[in-house]
């Protein structure tokens, strides 16, 4: 067992040490133990390295807010163990984690299979609100659920001893590691991006999987240019430990195939240097009109609506932004412009302040202000945004003393209503 210094990544071999590399990647929640019924078979022709995420399974607790971020600390394992080319498997957040590689480091991937993955996992409200559960009550509520969400009924009441390893596997993770990954999936979408994989990829999928199942991923398969679907009957979303000998089995045919070679073996090579552009001597006569000033800056400004969009989706969630674009019409419609270009991309997005002081200011102006209209919105914000409950608590008993009991007590009222509504566990 290994870790990083640089990135704090916990990792193992097994397998000869002279055997090409395969990287198992695990699924959020789990750890490498998730891989054990695969790893005799499997190391007996690779090397292969498996890894934990951040504040799993005793893992370092340094979380990771993008599954780029977690790809960055698993090259830098890989860098650090000498290793330069490798085949890659990963389940769901794994899974997008050699998604990632694949896109960014395409010379480092030869093969790449995909388990219980997707180009987009869900909605990033999903994850949000997840993170804003194990923030109120734990990772407890989670844990529970975890056999439910990961294998089928007749597996889960056959297998108690397993279905016990998968809740204590959850609930001794990190929470904030949990959280962050939670912040990773809810960011991660490809889907514009699929054809650029240019590995052969096995999208293996379980036929009972309710949480990434066969739509997902005949997705993956319609995108990537050399990808094939194998379904794994019987199996829920973590297929490896519900169906270990299928699963075992596709693996080994699928990476015993040719690897890819690497872009520099292919003879591929950089574009052509553009030729230098000539610019011919201007004229040093005097000069007949005087054309205005132009701020340099503001001519290479970007539009500030995309990042306003992406910020207010982050703080406000999807469905909240886009009821509001939806009933905008021909009236409205410039008005919601407007708050996404600068109350979005110009005020929310500047760095001077953090997300979550952002939200205690903006709900101690809506309350003293009256405009409890808007509060539900920003107390939900405030949660997603990190504040936990006993925050969100203190910041309405500060805005007692200093907006009134009044307008205080209407913000609890709708305060409650909303915590109770986000901190349910989803069923």
């Amino acid at each position: 067992m290994s870790e990083t210094p640089a990135n704090t990544l916990q990792y193992r071999f097994d397998g000869p040490e002279d055997a090409p590399v395969l990287v198992l990647g695990p699924s959020l929640g789990t750890t490498w133990h998730m891989w054990d019924r695969q790893v005799p078979e499997l190391a007996r022709s690779w090397r292969v390295f498996r890894f934990d995420l951040p504040g799993h399974g005793g893992a370092p607790a340094h979380p990771a807010g993008s599954v780029a971020e977690l790809a960055d600390r698993v090259l830098a394992a890989l860098d650090a163990a000498g290793v330069q080319r490798f085949a890659y498997a990963g389940c769901a957040l794994g899974g997008a984690v050699g998604a990632e590689l694949a896109l960014r480091h395409p010379g480092r991937v030869a093969s790449l299979a995909l388990i219980a993955a997707s180009p987009r996992f869900g909605t990033a409200d999903e994850f949000r609100q997840r993170g804003v559960v194990v923030r109120s009550h734990g990772l407890d509520p989670v844990a529970r659920a975890a056999p439910e969400r990961w294998f089928t009924p007749g597996f889960a009441g056959a297998q108690p001893a397993i279905t016990e390893w998968a809740v204590q596997m959850v609930r001794t993770t990190d929470p904030g590691c949990y959280i962050a990954a939670c912040e990773a999936l809810a960011s991660f979408d490809i889907r514009a991006e699929l054809g650029r994989i240019g590995v052969p990829t096995l999208v293996l999928v379980g036929s009972e999987d309710q949480v990434t199942g066969p739509a997902e991923a005949r997705t993956l398969v319609a995108g990537i240019p050399d990808a094939r679907l194998a379904v794994v009957p019987g199996a829920s979303h973590l297929a490896p430990v519900e169906q270990p000998a299928a699963v075992t089995d596709l693996l080994v045919r699928h990476f015993s195939a040719p690897w890819s070679p690497a872009p520099e073996a292919t003879g591929q090579t950089l574009p052509p240097v553009p030729a230098p552009v000539v610019v011919p001597p201007q004229p040093t006569g005097p000069v007949a009109e005087i054309a205005p000033w132009v701020d340099p800056d503001a001519a290479v400004r970007p539009d500030p609506y995309e990042s306003g969009i992406k910020v207010r989706r982050e703080v406000l969630g999807d469905a909240h932004v886009d009821r509001e674009l939806a009933e905008a019409d021909g009236f409205s419609g410039e008005f919601q412009d407007f708050l996404t270009r600068y109350a979005w991309g110009e005020i929310w997005s500047r760095p001077g302040l953090d997300r979550r002081t952002r939200s205690c200011v903006a709900l101690t102006a809506l309350i003293a202000s009256g405009h409890t209209a808007e509060l539900p919105a920003q107390v939900r914000a405030a949660l997603r945004n990190g504040l936990s409950v006993a925050e969100l608590r203190e910041v309405l008993l500060q805005a007692a003393v200093y907006c009134g009991v009044p307008a205080a007590e209407e913000a609890f009222r709708v305060a409650r209503a909303v915590v109770a509504e986000e901190t349910t566990p989803q069923e």
